[in-house]
């Protein structure tokens, strides 16, 4: 408790932050989900107070995701009735809390370095790209698009030709200005000012371009309404409380209901692992957030969005980066950008719908911008290629497709480095030794033989030459596929009529099995691991 009262100055201003760029987008995600607009609100509400409290990421933000409207648009279509929807995501948010208990967010840690790197410049590319139409006042796609296809027809690329031809000079205006007051916020003199210190730049550039919009509606330049954010108002408590939607339990027997359900758990449980796997890469700290506690707390989260009208919650990154950007320090800052939502939401809407889309487009351009830094890529090059490769074709099949389809793609070519370099490195020969060299040859096998290896391991015995002496030293092999071991049989065997003579050591004094699994739980049981596996 004392931790989270010491970073109060930080989490207060980074909370505002994240509440101002998070109302746009669970408005923008409710409207391409074909849901009724305030249950992105509502699933923002959720995800801040809900998630935050019970996640075991400091610094990670729930909400609405882009990456599940089309399910949850094709969802509502399918099952007739948006509060049909509702009960499948109480459902998924069930079989989500399960996926905790069972363990299910071990799944995270098998994603390599590489993609997830690639991913977070993806999206930061992404960001960037999707937020210029809407800084020159083109707002035909929804906020917090993140696919290449569109709804409106356009992509992300096609875009900027139609953005041309429907320039709004006071859209314009608004976002020079705030990227310039960004910017210059940026400068190194400027954060030693005291007084900026204490005033964030994206405050400012909210409070400015409300200021500006108001001025340019009283000179005949006024911005449209899909030019600024758009939130249901109430006129009363009684009607802002029937903004809220129960759902259908009397269609608890549907089995659409529950195909949908185990949909969504996946999807939004995958897309919170990377989520939470990128956020505690920009960590400052690096902290590392429990995943299985984090899929439980989205379980929860989930559970009470879908019975008061919510979409689904999954971790999202954009909101969790703005947080780190923005000098949040611990998860007080996404607690608290749920509680603003709330609040917001319920006493000055109107003030809310006089925030121009283009000064939170410029607020996103600079997220974007230190995502995807230059200095980013100069540093997976320097990696080498077999990282620099899945990164960079992370990136690009993020900005050409959409998230989960990019992640795939980048792991598929992680995955075909992996097996290369697993397929080059089968054995190795002792220092300095040559065929032919004492008639002497020690073959060291690597850790891990697999079948892949089968074709180099079968070249290097057939040049050996006759009249040798062949030893080979399983000693350090923790799993040897049988394809492999049938080889070095038949080599024995083969190895007689050339006068070669084969000694074998390591496996069968140690007993060392080919199944890797009996050796971590023989790990787990020595090293009494389990504590540091339970969360």
């Amino acid at each position: 408790m004392k931790n989270y009262v010491a970073n109060l100055k930080n989490d207060l201003p980074a909370s505002i932050i994240v509440f101002l760029v998070a109302v746009p987008l669970c408005l923008g995600i409710a409207l391409a989900s074909g849901a009724p607009l305030f249950s992105g609100i509502i699933a923002g509400i959720v995800g801040g107070i809900v998630c935050g409290a019970l996640s075991g990421s400091q610094l990670g933000v729930s909400g609405p995701a882009a990456g599940l409207a089309v399910i949850v648009l094709t969802a509502i279509q399918d099952l007739g009735a948006f509060e049909t929807f509702l009960l499948a995501v109480v459902f998924a948010g069930i079989f989500q809390f399960i996926l905790g208990v069972l363990k299910a967010g071990i799944i995270g840690y098998y994603f390599p370095d590489s993609v997830i790197k690639g991913m977070l410049a993806g999206i930061g590319v992404i960001i960037f790209l999707k937020q210029i139409p809407h800084a020159f006042g083109y707002d035909k796609n929804y906020e917090g698009s993140l696919a290449f296809t569109q709804n409106d027809g356009h992509n992300t690329f096609s875009q900027f030709y139609y953005m041309l031809e429907s320039i709004t000079p006071a859209a314009l205006i608004i976002s020079v200005l705030s990227l310039a007051i960004l910017i210059l916020w940026e400068q190194k003199f400027m954060k030693n000012i005291k007084l900026f210190k204490m005033i964030q730049g994206p405050l400012v550039v909210v409070a400015l371009g409300i200021i500006l919009n108001i001025v340019f509606a009283n000179t005949g330049m006024g911005l449209q309404a899909d030019q600024v954010v758009s939130i249901p108002v109430a006129e009363s408590l009684t009607g802002f409380i029937n903004l809220f939607t129960l759902p259908d339990f009397t269609q608890w027997n549907n089995p659409q209901v529950y195909t949908v359900a185990i949909t969504i758990a996946i999807v939004a449980s995958l897309e919170t692992l990377l989520c939470l796997e990128a956020t505690d890469k920009l960590d400052p700290l690096k902290r590392v957030s429990p995943a299985n506690k984090e899929l439980r707390a989205q379980g929860i989260g989930n559970f009470i969005s879908g019975l008061i009208g919510g979409l689904p919650i999954t971790q999202v990154i954009v909101r969790s980066s703005t947080n780190i950007q923005s000098g949040g320090k611990t998860k007080t800052s996404a607690i608290m950008h749920g509680f603003i939502l709330l609040g917001s939401a319920m006493m000055i809407p109107m003030v809310l719908n006089l925030i121009p889309l283009s000064s939170l487009a410029a607020i996103l351009l600079l997220v974007g911008y230190k995502l995807a830094k230059p200095a980013l890529f100069k540093q997976m090059f320097r990696t080498g290629w077999t990282n620099f490769i899945p990164f960079v074709v992370t990136i690009l099949a993020i900005v050409l497709t959409d998230l989960l389809v990019g992640i795939g793609i980048g792991m598929a070519v992680a995955i075909f480095f992996v097996l290369y370099e697993n397929y080059k490195k089968p054995f190795f020969f002792e220092q300095g030794q040559q065929f032919g060299e004492s008639g002497n040859i020690t073959i060291t096998l690597a850790e891990d033989v697999t079948f892949l290896n089968k074709a180099n391991i079968q070249r290097a015995l057939q040049i050996i030459p006759a009249n040798s002496t062949v030893t080979i030293d399983a000693s350090r092999s923790i799993n040897i596929h049988h394809d492999v071991i049938e080889i070095i049989e038949e080599f024995k065997i083969n190895s007689k009529e050339r006068n070669i003579k084969v000694i074998i050591i390591g496996r069968d004094q140690k007993g060392i099995s080919d199944s890797p699994m009996k050796i971590l739980e023989a790990s787990v049981k020595e090293f009494n691991l389990e504590p540091a596996l339970a969360n």
